[in-house]
C-alpha cells in the first residue's frame, strides 16, 4: 500500500498577527519507488504507456507555488511538472530518460 503522506513534522508558530506553517517531508519513500521503478517499469520504445517519475503530491504543490500556478489550470500544471522533472535537480525523481 502506498504511503499517503511523507509529511515527518508541522511546526505552527505566530509572528504578530500572521500564523506560519512549516511542514517537513521525507523523499526516500519517493526516491527509492524511482529507482525500483526504473529497474521495474516496461518503458519500452514506442509504448502508449510512459512512467515518467514519481513525485509527492506535496512536492508538486511547492512547484505550483513557486511558479505562481493554480490547480485548476492544468496545461500550466502539466508544463510545471515537466519543467521541474527535465531539470537535472530533480533527476532522480524521473523513471524514464525520454523527451516528452
Amino acid at each position: 500500500m502506498a504511503n499517503l503522506s511523507n509529511k515527518i513534522s508541522e511546526k505552527i508558530t505566530f509572528d504578530g498577527d500572521q500564523m506560519i506553517i512549516k511542514k517537513t517531508y521525507d523523499a526516500t519513500a519517493a526516491l527509492k519507488d524511482a529507482a525500483h521503478a526504473r529497474e521495474a517499469s516496461p518503458n519500452a520504445f514506442a509504448s502508449d504507456y510512459k512512467h515518467v517519475g514519481n513525485v509527492d503530491m506535496a512536492l508538486v504543490n511547492i512547484w505550483l507555488k513557486e511558479a505562481g500556478v493554480q490547480w485548476s489550470d492544468t496545461q500550466a500544471v502539466k508544463d510545471v511538472i515537466k519543467r521541474k522533472l527535465m531539470s537535472n535537480e530533480y533527476q532522480a525523481l524521473r523513471v524514464w530518460e525520454g523527451k516528452w
